[in-house]
């Protein structure tokens, strides 16, 4: 009896801390809101650019990024707009004759939030945009990126701008009071997650959020995938951030085929949740690596995955390194538009974490988590061979200074201004 009584107990325990998060998320909210309605986000102007373009604009990006809050803030003072969550039942009824809905709304313009979900709705958005080519009458808002959708699809080429939304940069919330690299690198960049009243409210999200991931969004999109195999995938992948993708060593840890490992690891690219770095393709005479390297894109998410929930925990982990190189190369890719990413590796193991090419342009990075970086023979031999423009070493400084032959050594949100493309 007096078991079941301490069992009960336990269950009163936990179903209070629960009930308590969900009172603290819900008070912070409009709070959480208000902060992200001044937050600009880099993209709303090429946004705009493109519903003066384009009949409809789609916005791609991880769930809870903030796509919605960005189209509701450029709309916020306008009458000629519709939003329509196809998650909810009411708004999805409202499309039971989308050729009528739409017809009857042509002169507005008109947001279909998670767009993935319904994919028979692009053939008719197809015939109607050919029947109305106004620019700007759609935004759709999607979780998954246009090759998924386009696989359950008809296309919408040429008649669709396509923009990616990432969670926040450093060069979007850095010019905000009380930022902190620290906090941001920790927590990551996802509005709920970094705008938290605390790091434990925080971890409390970035664990719902992974649970829902797998549990939910997976099987939404018409994936039949155990949420047990792939949170443990998510976990290894975490492990071996930005080290080379060896679906046969993965396969043979969850017991399934490396064909299985790369649909696993293809979905969650699709999805924005991994981010896979292509080698380097150049006509150099050394023998390279031809692997692509694996990050979890969120440096939060990533944390949350090893379990290190505060930034003391993150300074004694193994994985230390590799994070702040995640939590760069992440930074970079996102602010830095129409430029070809890559690394650099030869078989003797010369090696520079990113190389950015635009055009005859080229930059090498090479990511080091110390405020007094050093480098290796391996880095000078890798200059040499690749012969960029320019080279940085991105660290956790407050000022950049210069290094050897002509490499500085700089911050990340110094990096993102000084560099020229």
């Amino acid at each position: 009896m007096l078991t079941t009584h301490s069992a009960f107990q336990k269950q009163n325990i936990v179903f209070l801390v629960v009930l308590n998060t969900i009172i603290i998320f819900a008070q912070n909210r409009d709070i959480i809101y208000d902060m992200l309605k001044l937050i600009n986000r880099n993209i709303e102007t090429f946004v705009n650019e493109n519903l003066s373009v384009f009949p409809a604009v789609a916005i791609l990006g991880p769930r809870q990024c903030g796509k919605s809050t960005l189209v509701k803030m450029l709309y916020q003072d306008s009458d000629d707009y519709l939003y329509l969550d196809l998650q909810n039942l009411d708004d999805l009824n409202k499309l039971r004759e989308p050729m009528l809905f739409f017809q009857a709304n042509q002169d507005v313009t008109i947001c279909l939030d998670e767009i993935q979900l319904v994919p028979e709705l692009f053939s008719v958005l197809r015939s109607e945009i050919d029947r109305n080519r106004r620019p700007g009458r759609f935004i759709l808002l999607g979780s998954a990126s246009q090759d998924l959708i386009q696989k359950t699809s008809e296309s919408l080429a040429g008649r669709v701008g396509l923009i990616e939304l990432t969670p926040f940069t450093i060069e979007e919330i850095e010019q905000y009071a009380n930022f902190e690299l620290n906090k941001f690198w920790l927590r990551g960049g996802y509005p709920d997650s970094y705008l938290a009243s605390s790091d434990q409210g925080s971890v409390l999200w970035r664990e719902n959020f992974l649970r829902t991931y797998v549990e939910r969004d997976i099987p939404q999109l018409g994936f039949q995938i155990p949420a047990l195999q792939l949170r443990r995938l998510l976990t290894m992948c975490a492990h071996n951030q930005g080290q080379l993708f060896n679906s046969s060593k993965l396969g043979e840890s969850l017991g399934v085929t490396y064909q299985t490992i790369r649909r696993y690891i293809d979905l969650m690219e699709q999805t924005f949740i991994i981010r896979s770095l292509p080698p380097l393709e150049k006509n150099i005479k050394k023998r390279l690596i031809k692997s692509p390297k694996i990050y979890v894109r969120d440096s939060g998410l990533l944390h949350r995955l090893l379990q290190v929930d505060d930034f003391n925990s993150l300074l004694g982990n193994p994985v230390f390194g590799a994070s702040w190189e995640g939590f760069v190369i992440e930074n970079i890719i996102s602010s830095l538009k129409d430029c070809k990413f890559s690394f650099y590796r030869s078989a003797t193991g010369d090696e520079l974490d990113l190389f950015i090419e635009k055009g005859i342009r080229t930059i090498a990075v090479e990511c080091k988590a110390s405020s007094a970086p050093q480098v290796t023979k391996g880095f000078w031999s890798a200059i040499e061979t690749t012969k960029p423009d320019k080279t940085y070493i991105v660290a956790p400084v407050s000022a950049s200074y210069p290094f050897k032959n002509d490499v500085e050594i700089c911050g990340l949100s110094d990096f993102l201004k000084k560099v020229e493309l």
